[in-house]
């Protein structure tokens, strides 16, 4: 017969067990508070956008290469809006005038405003490519209307062809093949099949990269709003465009009566046109692969992101109220799982379910984003960068809102 040793005597190497002298502290007990059920709420709902918009989009079947045969037999205008952009027409302009586009296009220039260099350099172009170059000059905007649409409708008034490309001065075409990939949004044949033969083209815009905390952020919101406006148009609910790289034809323009309903704001020569013509029927394609791209220069301050980001949003309560919905709750969805879980954070309540949730979202998530930032080529931020830069991302978005709400004074340029 075996002697068990006594609660605290020594372990007597012939006993099958012994009894400890204390247990380990149980682990804490999950009490779901309000707040923890909000955090795991938001989680659901990013992982949902994730799976239903975002990972499918960046799994979709690559477009057809430029060397392939295509419908790209229509001329082209493609329209570039400048005020004071001397020094980025000099690096753009020649970057156009190498498109490989066998059907011909022409560059509308509208010089609107410059009191730079820009409307000597626009005569010398128009000067030495008499076939190739329009020039528009705006002298001054009628009041109360936006300078910007103002002067895109002059040029689009002014293109021959009956097919439009639009881009910015500050902007650089990824390939000599970018205008031809561009168009191939247009027919059955090209661009995103499920959305073949289209009255619009929504491509995608990256920023070029510079050292800097602030770069890294722009890059990271402009993938993440690329994600949400090609993806969701991708699923058959566009929204919006980016006038940095948009395509439409002047028939769409004048189904929706160009900018007449919103050409007093500012902001919203692409959304909200983009909107206009959904709204009338119009069919919307996507062509977002890295040769059709046409990179931009980000802001290199702080303030001027902020500036430009103010005037981006401002044209957001015009949206449907579709679009407002499905995009506030991506948005609410990831500001209420950073704001719940600091909370909960400094309440110390269910550490161990918040780590694991905490985890879980971020790898996710995550995994999907470099899955997309691949896809559409965009600039690898470092791994260790990008859960701060998802935080920074819908912390600033929280302050822009906020901002808004108080002010809404703004300028273009």
């Amino acid at each position: 017969m075996t002697d068990f040793p006594r609660k605290g005597s020594p372990c007597s190497c012939r006993a099958y067990f012994c009894w400890p002298d204390s247990l380990p502290p149980p682990l804490p007990e999950l009490t779901i508070t309000p707040g923890l059920a909000l955090l795991l709420l938001a989680v659901l709902v990013q992982l949902g956008y994730a799976g239903y918009y975002f990972l499918p989009f960046a799994r979709r079947p690559a477009e057809a290469p430029a060397d392939q045969p295509g419908p790209d037999t229509e001329p082209v205008s493609v329209i570039v809006c400048a005020r004071n952009e001397a020094d980025n027409l000099r690096e753009l302009l020649p970057l156009l005038l190498a498109q490989d586009y066998a059907a011909g296009f022409e560059i509308v220039l509208i010089d609107d405003r410059s009191t730079d260099e820009t409307p000597l350099l626009a005569q010398q172009y128009v000067q030495l490519y008499p076939h190739k170059f329009r020039l528009v000059t705006v002298r001054a905007p009628p009041p109360g209307l936006a300078p910007k649409k103002y002067a895109l409708t002059l040029g689009i008034r002014a293109a021959r062809h009956a097919r439009l490309l639009f881009t910015d001065a500050d902007c650089r075409p990824a390939s000599p093949q970018w205008l031809r990939l561009m168009q191939r949004g247009f027919s059955p044949q090209g661009g995103d099949r499920e959305s073949a033969g289209a009255d619009l083209v929504l491509g995608f815009s990256p920023y070029a990269a510079r050292p800097g905390l602030l770069n890294q952020l722009i890059r990271y919101e402009t993938l993440l709003t690329g994600a949400q406006y090609l993806s969701f148009a991708w699923r058959g609910q566009p929204y919006m465009g980016v006038g940095r790289n948009l395509a439409y034809t002047r028939a769409a323009f004048e189904a929706t009566k160009g900018f007449a309903s919103h050409l007093k704001q500012l902001s919203g020569d692409d959304d909200l046109f983009v909107q206009a013509a959904v709204k009338r029927g119009l069919r919307v394609a996507v062509v977002a692969d890295g040769p059709a791209q046409a990179s931009s220069w980000p802001a290199e301050t702080w303030a001027a992101w902020w500036r430009q980001k103010r005037r981006h949003l401002s044209a957001g309560p015009a949206y449907p109220l579709a679009d407002r919905l499905r995009l506030g709750l991506f948005l609410s969805a990831n500001m209420a799982y950073y704001c719940g879980l600091l909370g909960l954070v400094l309440s110390a309540q269910n550490w161990v379910t918040l780590t694991l949730v905490g985890i879980f979202r971020t790898l996710v998530i995550l995994a999907v984003y470099r899955r997309l930032n691949r896809r559409l080529q965009a600039g690898r931020p470092p791994l260790v960068l990008l859960p701060l830069l998802d935080f920074l991302y819908f912390i600033s978005y929280l302050a822009l809102g906020i901002s808004l709400f108080f002010s809404r004074r703004l300028q273009w340029k």
